[in-house]
């Protein structure tokens, strides 16, 4: 906070500290010199005989609102709360949080440390600790790849076989570890414009066996070997170094259609996944890789878990 944000801080605090004072203190002094209250009317009568008072407040009512101002100013004196003033407890939320977590983290590490350092497909063969993946997964990963792990629109279904950056257990730890950042640069300059990504789009679609118009098809063959080849292979099957799909399956990140793949040559695709182990620790990933490794192999290869 910035000295005018903490000068602003402060007089909003002081003015309600003093307000509430002046108040009570006006309030307190509308009393008979024999200190009992004295009636004063509203002047509104209701029924010919039912007057309207306006009485001062209880002696004890207003004691009990400035105790209440008392505890405030000790709270500002022992934690945070007048401006840049630190309190003199020492107390932050940082602490508090780091005090927490590291609370969290003797307990998990007593719960799965036999865990650390384990590959996936290891720890996928305990029950509990694919239960707990499960639920790690749900927190921090279901709001890309849903609830279900069948991920959406520019998200990987986790629950096949199909892997952008490859599906072996140590592929998938890397990439939960240290994330991934896919890039497929804007291609139509470099394949002719948008007659070029007319051919290259119907070739793409030829690849995995969709209706393309033949001719199309075969005039993108070699724009497609000059340019797109680079990160998807000559036969198109991709690159797992690269994060680059392979075209010849039925498995779309982003759709299969010709409007969709047109899109995606002209103004290029980026994907980026953030790496995980910076945020969870190494043990937490090696849970929810454990459970994303039983969502593809099941039974065969995993304990299973539903999140």
């Amino acid at each position: 906070m910035n000295t005018g944000w903490s000068l602003y801080v402060i007089v909003l605090v002081v003015i309600n500290i003093v307000g509430c004072g002046l108040l009570l203190w006006w309030t307190a002094r509308r009393r008979g010199n024999d200190g009992k209250n004295t009636a004063e009317t509203t002047g509104h009568v209701w029924d010919g005989d039912l007057t309207e008072y306006n009485k001062p407040l209880p002696r004890w009512w207003i004691n009990l609102f400035w105790l209440t101002i008392i505890f405030s100013i000790g709270y500002l004196v022992w934690y945070p709360g007048f401006g840049n003033f630190a309190g003199t407890s020492g107390w932050t939320s940082a602490k508090e949080h780091d005090a927490d977590k590291a609370d969290a983290d003797a307990r998990l590490a007593e719960a799965f440390g036999r865990f650390d350092g384990m590959a996936i497909d290891e720890v996928a063969r305990h029950p509990e600790a694919v239960a707990f993946g499960a639920r790690l997964f749900a927190n921090h990963c279901a709001q890309c790849h849903g609830s279900d792990a069948r991920g959406a629109k520019g998200f990987p279904n986790l629950t096949d076989n199909d892997w952008l950056w490859g599906g072996s257990p140590e592929q998938i730890l890397t990439t939960l570890q240290q994330g991934r950042q896919a890039a497929m640069p804007p291609l139509a300059a470099a394949i002719g414009g948008d007659v070029g990504v007319t051919e290259v789009a119907a070739y793409v679609q030829s690849l995995s066996g969709i209706k393309a118009d033949p001719a199309l098809a075969e005039a993108g063959k070699a724009r497609f070997a000059g340019v797109c080849a680079a990160c998807h292979g000559v036969d198109g099957k991709g690159n797992p170094m690269l994060g680059a799909p392979n075209l010849t399956d039925d498995v779309w990140l982003y759709g299969s259609d010709f409007a969709t793949i047109s899109e995606g040559i002209n103004k290029g695709r980026q994907g980026m996944m953030p790496a995980h182990e910076p945020i969870i620790g190494d043990t937490r990933v090696r849970l929810v890789g454990a459970y994303v490794w039983s969502l593809s192999h099941g039974k065969d290869g995993a304990a299973q878990a539903t999140p």
